[in-house]
Order: structure tokens, then sequence, then C-alpha cells
């Protein structure tokens, strides 16, 4: 019943983790909303790709673009089109690595939102990273700042970075 009231009022991933392991009781639970349904004992590792895993899912089902006839986030003269996963600038093309891209995209679909390093980092290493270090952030955010105005991805200290900018 708690998963069928927490589906009807949001969209926040379930996981159920349970004792009971019948066929009946899977399908139940996944009926009443869960994302995924995990029997006990289970490993550690796998509930950790479980969640990854979901949380994937989640952010592929982010909302599009306002601009969609055009599947482009517009920021400050920029245009990230999430159809080919590109960056242009006043017409030019800006050469984005994968990461870099996801990156850019977490900080466009959050427009003016302190992202936490742990968050952003969650975000790519449910794709990617196999090692994950908050470094990794910090990196990609420098290399994004050599390729857009440096201003727009801003340090609050502390707490992690934003996109001072209105997303269109």
């Amino acid at each position: 019943m708690l998963t069928r009231a927490l589906r009807e009022r949001s969209t926040v991933g379930i996981i159920l983790v349970t004792g009971r392991c019948d066929q009946i009781d899977r399908i139940v639970g996944l009926e009443m909303g869960a994302d995924d349904y995990v029997t006990k004992p289970l490993e550690l590792r796998e509930l950790v790709v479980r969640v990854k895993n979901l949380l994937w899912r989640i952010d592929l089902a982010r909302p599009t673009p306002q601009n969609a006839s055009e599947n482009c986030y517009m920021f400050s003269g920029y245009c990230l089109n999430v159809m080919n996963h590109t960056l242009e600038h006043n017409g030019e093309a800006i050469k984005l690595t994968r990461a870099e891209y996801e990156l850019l995209l977490a900080f466009v679909t959050n427009p003016g939102k302190v992202l936490h390093r742990e968050r952003l980092l969650r975000m790519l290493s449910a794709r990617r990273v196999e090692t994950p270090d908050l470094r990794t952030i910090d990196v990609l955010v420098r290399r994004l700042r050599h390729k857009i105005t440096p201003e727009l991805l801003v340090t609050q200290h502390g707490e992690g970075y934003f996109l001072a900018s209105e997303v269109y």
C-alpha cells in the first residue's frame, strides 16, 4: 500500500527490498508501482548496481527542453541539443566529450540550483565512471569553463556548482 501511495504522489524511484521471494509477491510489488524488486539475502554490490540503473532511467525520463521543436536547451547564446548531443554558440559547434555533455545537461536541467559534487558524480557514475572520485567533477567543470563562458558555471564553495543563466 505504501508503494501505491508513493507512486500516486511522486515519480521517485522505488526499489522494494524484502524477504518475500514468491513470484506472486514480486508481481504484486511491481504492479503496485515499484521500479524494481529485490529479495534478501542480497549482495550490496547488486543493490548498488540496481540503484545506479534506476537513477539512470530516471535521468532519461527528465522533462524535454521547453524548446521541444528544436530539442535544444537555450542559455546565454548557447544551444545544447539533446537529440544529437551537441553544443552550439552563435551557430558554431563546440566539441564536448560524453562526460562534458552529461555534466552540462545536468546544469541546464537544473538552472540556478546548486548541484553537489556527489550528486553530479552519481549522475555520471551511473553510466561510466568506474572509480568514482569527486575531483572528476572539478576537472570536468574546469574543462567546460574553457569551452563556454566561464562565468556561467559558478562555484558555491563548500556546496557544489550551479549554472548562472536562464534556460529556455
